[in-house]
């Protein structure tokens, strides 16, 4: 392509970018690069993406993605091990992890399933959940309420920044046993080995919502809002919690941390990781929980799936498998 084609293009791809809002910034190479090349690299993914759950539209946020090291996270598990079941799904260690949050829109209220990081994570990793409720078309000073599944850095980090609330007109649900164990102050040393830095992030990104009486822990299975339940399910923490979501038949529930890793913890649930408060707990609870989500064939919202996180779970030939939600890109339910 001659150089006067080659500029054509890229004011054509230029103009679109300021049409659609900036959303895509293609950049200019300094050297003639072919036209595909250059754009193709320089095209972002989506950050967002909706989903209709009977009159509810779910929207899958993304807060980026961090490498985790299976070999240090996963417990209990020989290196060869997690190899192996990384090569199966083409994968080699560390891996990149999807960091989800959900927005749940009823129509009259706007929800947010976790926050992600926020701030605590530096600014390489996490982070973008905000910039990409904007992107969906949503004010955080709109956001009604905010449905934490548990008390970790990746699920409550992005409450605050610069030690404001960011959602400064909701209110956070959060299970009553993750309140007591990390807010503390007898706790804030750790507590049997789990490091002091969950403690002192848990009173950094809640303390601000407690002080203004935004706060609201809750205990057993409650129902926190007009067709959505809390059901706890501690093991990964004591007050982790999935929220069940029904509107006109349909549902979808959110199950927070069940899973940090699809190609280890889907055929071997059994693998537990450094992450979780009581090992035994999260295995118990893993087994369990895929074997109800499965029989019911229910849909699934989850943290550290793929993005964006939506699917089913299917018993396989060996363990279990995750089935992703067909894509979807078109205007209507």
């Amino acid at each position: 392509m001659n150089t006067s084609k080659q500029h054509l293009v890229l004011a054509a791809v230029l103009t679109l970018s300021a049409a659609i809002g900036g959303t895509f910034a293609p950049v200019v190479p300094a050297y003639a690069a072919p036209a595909s090349t250059a754009v193709a690299a320089s095209v972002p993914m989506p950050g967002f993406y909706p989903y209709r759950v009977g009159n509810f539209e779910i929207v899958a946020l993304s807060d980026g993605t961090v490498p985790l090291d299976l070999h240090a996270l996963m417990k209990d598990a020989p290196k060869g091990v997690v190899d192996k079941l990384l090569d199966r799904s083409f994968l080699t260690n560390p891996v990149e992890s999807s960091i989800n949050g959900f927005l749940i829109d009823t129509d009259t209220r706007l929800i947010l399933v976790d926050t992600g990081a926020g701030d605590l994570f530096g600014p390489t990793a996490g982070g973008k959940l905000v910039a990409n409720l904007k992107a969906a078309g949503y004010d955080p000073a709109r956001i009604d309420d905010v449905l934490l599944t548990h008390i970790h850095p990746d699920h409550s980090g992005g409450l605050v920044h610069d030690g404001q609330r960011v959602f400064p007109n909701a209110t956070v649900f959060v299970g009553k046993p993750d309140v007591d164990l990390f807010m503390d102050p007898a706790h804030q040393n750790g507590v049997d080995g789990y490091d002091k830095s969950y403690f002192h992030e848990a009173v950094l990104t809640l303390e601000p919502y407690a002080k203004a009486s935004k706060l609201k822990p809750f205990s057993g299975v409650t129902h926190i809002l007009p067709g959505i339940e809390a059901i706890p399910t501690p093991g990964h923490t004591p007050g982790h919690s999935f929220y069940l979501v029904q509107s006109q038949g349909h549902s979808i529930e959110f199950v927070g941390d069940l899973v940090n890793s699809e190609a280890v913890q889907f055929p071997q649930p059994g693998i537990t990781t450094s992450f979780d408060f009581s090992q035994s707990g999260a295995a118990t609870q893993r087994l369990k929980q895929f074997a109800n989500l499965a029989g019911k064939r229910e849909l699934i919202a989850a943290a550290h799936l793929p993005f964006p996180g939506l699917g089913h779970i299917r018993k396989a030939a060996s363990g279990w498998a995750f089935v992703p939600v067909d894509y979807r890109n078109r205007a209507g339910k």
